[in-house]
């Protein structure tokens, strides 16, 4: 009998790590943080969709499907390349609170410094930049073009742009507008080229080390994205481009009003008379960054939720049939050296159960919706099939400290107590990463803020709510020796360790 090779790894959103200006980014604290995650004996590190923010700063909301977040770009790294002069750096207002990302003194700062680097490095890396710009044309263009645009029309959604047809996306507009704005559009491609470049070597770098990259692909684009922008007719949008329905979910137990996202929808009978060719150029430029890919909200691909355009919340709203199998029978098809995750959570269907099942894909367990006193949840660890990726939670969900704080009831909490056997001596935290990775699952991943003990002060995200999120960054040094040793020691127990890490010794 052939046993399934059992993993784990630990989420931590790159905007999370540590450094001096602000936010994290692709530079020294990243492969210092490979370097402990290979210390600990860890095969995978999670990340949350790598793409350029807006309003809201949420990586689920990106202006692109395929390019990078400029802030994730390294200032030290620019320096050491002579794009920078250190003295450039000092005495910037980044923000005041190491714990905390302040978005807007980074969008008011960020630009400006890398408006340098851009000044100095356009002659020097000109060919380079040329050879990356050629090779990525397909969704570059239309990008840097779309940011150049936003920043002429005062960062207004392009549905509000006042030229129609540059609004529209007809040729002539574009050719006249990528001529007079190819200053600012060569800005933003240059951006694109300096975060590849980073990231590419950041990923070698973890590679080599041993350890591979879980990232988002968000089921949905964002309306004021240049996907939607250049390629319309991909999208349910009426003849001036605007939505006629918007993605959400109905209200549950958690949401009265449910969650209005308000993404535009997709056109499925178009995008399957074109092969899904749409979709299958996003997948690949998520293998770029990742090597194993989460497909987010999956239960959309059977059936989703469409509002109408202009509704203020998701109360009303209809069931349509999705794309089911025959979108992702081309993408498991098409990308067969890619691992995909589906984002099972939420409200399942027995049509959701067998999509899951046909589709073959690992489907997501959380611990922390399993302790039911009263019934036997899926979620509850002795549910957890070996072909499913378990949590304690997601960056959606509290903190072990914040769920047990969140007046959940002395009932339920014994129940999950006694099941666990957690003990005074252990906590919480270890005492539910103990349990995580001893299930049946082939892969247990934890919350970095769970291995630091933290509270619901470190939650990432709230769904449902539009401040305060994606904000939360771990203190410098957290990520010690001590603690990657006592991560492997457990990993090490439950038969997890990266098979190349059995003879390692273990330090950081």
């Amino acid at each position: 009998m052939i046993k399934e090779k059992r993993e784990s790894g630990v989420l931590l959103p790159m905007t999370s790590l540590p450094s001096p200006y602000g936010i994290g980014t692709l530079g020294k604290s990243a492969y210092r943080f490979v370097d402990f995650l290979k210390a600990a004996g860890q095969s995978w590190w999670q990340i949350l969709p790598l793409g350029p923010t807006g309003y809201g700063d949420s990586p689920y909301a990106s202006f692109s499907t395929y390019a990078g977040n400029p802030y994730l770009i390294d200032l030290d790294r620019l320096a050491e390349a002579g794009l920078l002069d250190k003295k450039e750096l000092k005495g910037i207002d980044w923000g005041a609170d190491p714990e905390r990302v302040d978005y807007g003194k980074i969008y008011e700062n960020r630009f400006a410094v890398l408006r340098k680097a851009f000044e100095r490095g356009r002659g020097e890396l000109a060919q380079a930049v040329a050879a990356f710009r050629e090779q990525n044309a397909a969704w570059l263009e239309d990008y840097a073009l779309f940011m150049a645009l936003k920043g002429h029309f005062g960062g207004a959604c392009w549905t509000d742009w006042p030229e129609e047809d540059i609004r529209l996306h007809r040729p002539e507009a574009v050719a006249r507008w990528r001529e007079e704005l190819s200053e600012e559009a060569d800005f933003y491609v240059f951006q694109q080229y300096l975060f590849f470049a980073q990231w590419q070597q950041l990923r070698d770098y973890a590679h080599a080390k041993g350890i591979r990259f879980i990232g988002d692909i968000p089921i949905y684009v964002a309306l004021d994205s240049s996907d939607v922008w250049s390629e319309p007719y991909f999208f349910q949008l009426d003849e001036k481009n605007v939505p006629v329905e918007v993605a959400g979910v109905p209200p549950d137990a958690f949401t009265e009003d449910g969650q209005l996202w308000g993404n535009p929808l997709y056109d499925w009978d178009r995008m399957r008379a074109d092969g899904f060719g749409w979709w299958i150029r996003r997948v690949e430029g998520a293998g770029r960054l990742y090597d194993m890919i989460r497909i987010d909200h999956f239960r959309g691909f059977e059936s989703y939720w469409a509002v109408p355009y202009g509704q203020t919340t998701a109360k009303i709203g209809r069931w349509r049939p999705g794309p089911g199998m025959d979108l992702v029978g081309v993408l498991t098809g098409w990308f067969p050296n890619l691992k995909f995750i589906a984002e099972d959570l939420g409200y399942t269907t027995p049509e959701v159960e067998k999509l899951l099942a046909d589709s073959k894909l690992p489907g997501m367990k959380v611990l922390e919706f399993g302790f039911d006193p009263d019934g036997d949840a899926d979620y509850c660890p002795h549910n957890c099939t070996p072909n499913s990726i378990c949590y304690i939670g997601t960056h959606d969900n509290e903190t072990v400290k914040g769920w047990v704080r969140s007046g959940r009831g002395q009932r339920f909490l014994k129940f999950a107590k006694d099941y666990m056997r957690i003990t005074k001596e252990e906590g919480w935290c270890w005492g539910m990463i103990r349990t995580g990775m001893a299930t049946p699952s082939k892969l247990f991943v934890v919350q970095m803020q769970d291995l630091l003990e933290l509270g619901p002060q470190a939650r990432v995200n709230t769904p449902g709510t539009s401040e305060g999120n994606w904000q939360w960054r771990m203190k410098e040094g957290a990520d010690s020796a001590k603690l990657a040793r006592r991560l492997r020691q457990v990993t090490k127990t439950y038969r997890r360790l990266r098979e190349d890490a059995a003879g390692e010794a273990g330090q950081a």
